[in-house]
């Protein structure tokens, strides 16, 4: 395979690893745990591996000869840069603890598992990917692991390779499988230990112990840099009103680090949206207004940073969306049969009124779309959905009215961008790269520690690399219980942006000046050779959450 000159330089990259993990380690348990929320509910669901202590990584004095063994590893959900160092730490980890050691991968995600896809990943193939973004040395999938019947036919490759631990490499939905597989092979006595690493370019899977998820930090550069190019353009065209759709459908953080990297005009936060019981019409009112100011000033031109998940944080929108999953939930079966020019007036004559008159204003597009296309869990796509050509054509209304009221006199011609793929498989910034190897490498030893139902833990993030601290903290401790395709079931607790947090608070401090003038960074590509203050720089969300510690 052909590599181009970065490509061929990037194999050459050695991540760094805290310095706990570069010699034997010694596994050292802290204080039992519970779930952030529905305590007896989750620990009725997972008796076995709930209330487990968390665990940090110290040098061993007294190392002892490690004996080999065989891991699994499988690559589930969306991509994110970085997988394949956290694949490339988990392998030189295992073989750290014996050389004779064995990893197989799983094609495909967890649905290779089930169907005994795999293959053994050996030196030659993984020095092949070290450094690279994407998922493609196996692949991934979205295949849920929920019932007995898959955890059985999965059990049975792992005896036939004699495989003792798998890894599962994922988001919250992902991570919540594993907790449920863990405690399904440790209360049958199964031999096989689960452990999971965060993985999710949104960075909705975090909290005290897990301070970011892999794959943010090179997204959200990537990303940055794209709205940087178009502020450029934007500065000098100067007659242009960007609206900016960026991948996040659960909760703002991406957002929100690129508008504190670039600076735009207008920045939404879903978050903030529900917590001000906006409506849409609302939202559309506050852009245009920076519109017709700035347009004031002779500037008819702009930028717009729009969440992918917007629509479901308007609270009348999240109201309807909730029905329409119940609804179709419980009757599958019979929207299935209804002709398709007839399914708008089917949801419409099946909901409630309140919830009915807000499906039946919404444009026909947009309303059929969120009766249609369903993800996995049984919930609306929201990537699907336009929102950033629906609020431009909506400001466009509210500025017509505007201009018949002498409030505005301008011009508005709205272009439309949505980043999402093109930040999913780039090639992992250093911080990444050396973050997604640690992980790898603290799953091995997670392993070594014969721990089970774990997810990888390595924090102190702002910090060198060497000063970071490994571990692991029970996947049960990050769950709750929440409605999932019309019924509760037990899920990792997603971490939305907190409006009381400094990353937010820092934002919200500037946007006034930002909307009205023109103070555009342009961050430009990720710079992967050079000092350490242009290449090695954590998130700037990272960076005010600890600064504000």
């Amino acid at each position: 395979m052909k590599k181009s000159a970065l490509q061929k330089a990037r194999a050459t990259y050695q991540p760094k690893l805290p310095i706990a993990l570069t010699g034997p380690v010694k596994a050292v348990a802290g204080k039992p745990t519970q779930s952030v929320a529905n305590q007896e509910e989750i620990k009725a669901l997972f008796p076995t591996t709930y209330g487990l202590p968390e665990i940090h990584f110290e040098k061993n004095t007294a190392p002892t000869i490690g004996k080999p063994v065989n891991v699994g590893v499988i690559l589930s959900g969306g991509q994110a840069p970085g997988g394949h160092n956290v694949i490339s730490g988990l392998f030189d980890g295992i073989k750290k603890i014996h050389r004779d050691s064995r990893l197989f991968g799983f094609i495909m995600g967890p649905g290779g598992l089930v169907a005994h896809k795999y293959i053994e990943l050996t030196a030659p193939i993984i020095d092949e990917y070290r450094n690279t973004g994407g998922f493609d040395i196996i692949g991934s999938g979205r295949t849920k692991l929920e019932n007995k019947d898959q955890f059985d036919k999965g059990l049975q490759i792992l005896k036939e390779l004699n495989i003792s631990a798998v890894v599962i490499i994922g988001g919250d939905d992902s991570n919540t499988n594993a907790a449920v597989l863990a405690e399904y092979y440790k209360a049958n006595n199964c031999g096989v230990q689960v452990i999971g690493c965060p993985k999710t370019i949104d960075g909705d899977l975090k909290n005290d112990l897990i301070e970011t998820s892999f794959g943010f930090d090179t997204a959200t550069k990537v990303y940055s840099e794209m709205i940087g190019n178009i502020e450029r353009d934007c500065n000098s065209a100067k007659k242009y009103w960007h609206f900016m759709k960026l991948m996040g459908r659960s909760a703002s953080h991406i957002a929100l680090e690129c508008a504190l990297q670039t600076q735009p005009n207008v920045c939404i936060i879903s978050e903030e949206v529900e917590a001000k019981n906006m409506t849409l019409q609302q939202i559309v009112n506050q852009i245009a207004d920076v519109v017709a100011a700035r347009a004031a000033e002779g500037n008819n031109f702009g930028t717009v940073l729009v969440p992918e998940g917007l629509i479901e944080f308007i609270p009348a929108m999240k109201a309807l969306i909730a029905e329409i999953n119940d609804l179709l939930a419980a009757k599958a079966d019979e929207f299935a049969a209804v002709d398709k020019d007839s399914k708008r007036q089917w949801v419409i004559d099946h909901l409630s009124p309140e919830h009915a008159a807000t499906y039946a204003s919404l444009p026909a597009g947009v309303a059929l779309q969120l009766s249609l296309d369903r993800d996995p869990h049984g919930n609306v796509q929201v990537s699907l959905i336009e929102t950033e050509k629906l609020l431009s054509e909506m400001v466009g209304k509210r500025l017509d009215q505007m201009k018949a009221e002498g409030a505005y006199n301008g011009k508005f011609s709205p272009q439309h961008h949505f980043f999402g793929y093109e930040g999913r498989c780039a090639a992992p910034s250093n911080f990444d790269a050396d973050y997604c190897y640690a992980l790898g490498f603290n799953a091995a030893c997670l392993i070594n520690a014969g721990v089970t139902g774990y997810m990888s833990s390595v924090r102190n993030l702002v910090k060198p690399a060497v000063q970071w601290q490994a571990g692991g903290i029970p996947i049960t401790m990050m769950m709750n219980m929440e409605r999932r395709n019309g019924e509760m079931k037990p899920v990792i607790q997603k971490a939305l942006v907190r409006l009381d947090g400094a990353p937010f608070e820092k934002f919200a401090s500037q946007r006034d000046d930002w909307a009205l003038n023109t103070c555009y960074v342009y961050p430009g590509p990720i710079q992967y050779f050079g000092p350490a203050e242009v290449c090695d720089q954590p998130s700037l969300t990272l960076q005010y959450e600890h600064k504000s510690k």
